[in-house]
């Protein structure tokens, strides 16, 4: 009895130093953005001057909306693609070049992001030199985060594809429906939360990119990490710190309505099989 309510015990504040060893340094950034010292890490007294000050720094303001910008694009094109990649992987297990393919799509996520930006840059420079575009800015950055995106969105959608009961999809097309119509009628619906997870996924992984932008930025499109990695050479301010707390923000906006349409979702489709069941 004593050994497992020591287990017990022991498990849960193993668990609370682990969730305080990831979320204090989070909690302690938020805090000291309200701090009135000029020094980041001296406390002084509570101030709102800072989220003032931040207003009126332009290269910060428009490194955060260039970031949001980005991830927002490298997001939606992520999904798309890595959705039908996993849809090919899991859907036609034999085609000519499925190995080469899977490879592929899978190699981002094991080289390393400075061989994956330097390779894309001696791409884009070549194409550039050959047809005048693109230029190096958004375009570049995005289909960098783009290509590293869409590797992730295909492993979070084939995981879940690969849990769907195929007997479903088979039914629909015995009852006359075409593989389009089963496709956005019964597998898309039934995939929809690894969709969101994969959105949410990609999102955070292009707004805190540091090392392909480095690589594909150009003048006039210095993304926030990049903004305040340079800036970290000469020493932080806590303008920084008001920045990383509304990032901060805006991630923990987008999980929680993403939660709350995902348990939503969740809800309804327990109530629609409780129905059939019933029938």
């Amino acid at each position: 009895m004593r050994a497992s309510r020591f287990n017990l015990w022991f498990g849960r504040a193993w668990l609370a130093a682990g969730f305080a060893f990831l979320f204090l340094p989070i909690v302690a950034l938020v805090v000291y953005s309200f701090n009135d010292s000029p020094l980041p890490n001296v406390w002084r007294g509570f101030t709102l001057k800072w989220y003032a000050a931040v207003v009126n720094d332009n290269e910060l303001v428009a490194g955060f909306v260039l970031s949001l910008k980005i991830a927002f694009l490298t997001a939606c094109g992520s999904v798309v693609l890595g959705t039908l990649a996993a849809f090919v992987l899991v859907k036609y297990r034999r085609f000519a070049g499925r190995t080469l393919f899977s490879g592929m799509v899978n190699a981002p996520l094991v080289m390393p992001e400075v061989v994956v930006g330097l390779s894309l840059l001696l791409m884009l420079v070549s194409v550039q030199r050959a047809l005048g575009f693109p230029e190096r800015g958004l375009t570049t950055i995005w289909l960098g985060h783009l290509l590293l995106g869409m590797a992730y969105a295909t492993v979070v959608v084939q995981a879940r594809l690969q849990e769907l009961n195929p007997q479903l999809e088979e039914a629909a097309m015995d009852l006359g429906a075409r593989p389009a119509q089963v496709f956005w009628l019964v597998t898309l619906p039934m995939i929809g939360q690894s969709l969101v997870s994969a959105w949410l996924l990609t999102f955070t992984i292009s707004l805190d990119d540091v090392v392909l932008s480095n690589f594909l930025s150009g003048p006039g499109s210095t993304t926030m990490p990049l903004v305040i990695f340079s800036r970290a050479r000469l020493g932080l301010s806590p303008s920084v710190n008001v920045v990383a707390s509304l990032t901060v923000a805006v991630v923990v906006v987008g999980i929680l309505i993403a939660s709350y349409l995902i348990a939503r979702a969740e809800r309804q489709r327990t109530l629609d099989l409780a129905a059939a069941a019933r029938a």
